[in-house]
């Protein structure tokens, strides 16, 4: 029982709360020392980190809102120069339009031309086809005719230069009588 009471009165001594003066002193004292050094050392570097850090959060905005401004601008850049190119390509697409009506405009008038050009040598190549069709008929006609006359007559009508008179007389009249008639109608 005896430690049990020396325990009993020391502990009323002691406050178990409130350590003794001297270990208050000695931890303050160490307590002043370690926040001076670390206040001294350890301060300014956590100051310099979080002064870089600010800086970089601060930059980075408005690195961002620049980056983000610029490619607003170039967005609208895009939009424009996309704008110029459909207006271009629409003024194309009409130039073209008229240069393949006026191609085919020209086409036409050529193809026109032609075919009067053809036309027209068809009906110089019927007219002369028919020239040569009257002559040579006139000749077999008149041929023909006098073969026809000298059996009729009974005597040659061999003379070329009578013949021929003949023969133009007779298809005179035969033109004549057809003209004739061509105007009555």
């Amino acid at each position: 029982m005896n430690i049990a009471a020396q325990l009993a009165e020391e502990g009323e001594k002691m406050n178990p709360l409130l350590p003794a003066w001297p270990e208050i002193i000695i931890g303050l004292l160490c307590f002043f020392i370690v926040f001076g050094i670390l206040g001294k050392k350890l301060l300014p570097s956590i100051e310099k980190v979080l002064g870089e850090r600010r800086d970089a959060i601060e930059g980075g905005m408005e690195r961002a809102q620049a980056a983000q401004a610029e490619a607003q601008a170039l967005l609208e850049q895009y939009r424009a120069e996309l704008a110029e190119a459909r207006h271009e390509a629409a003024r194309i697409t009409e130039h073209a339009r008229e240069q393949g009506a006026a191609l085919i405009a020209e086409m036409r008038e050529e193809g026109q031309r032609q075919r009067e050009a053809i036309v027209a040598a068809g009906h110089a190549q019927i007219e002369a086809d028919k020239k040569q069709a009257t002559a040579a008929l006139r000749q077999d006609v008149g041929s023909l005719a006098s073969q026809l006359a000298s059996r009729i007559v009974g005597e040659s009508l061999e003379d070329h230069a009578r013949q021929s008179g003949v023969i133009d007389r007779f298809l005179g009249e035969l033109e004549a009588k057809a003209a004739a008639s061509a105007g009555a109608k």
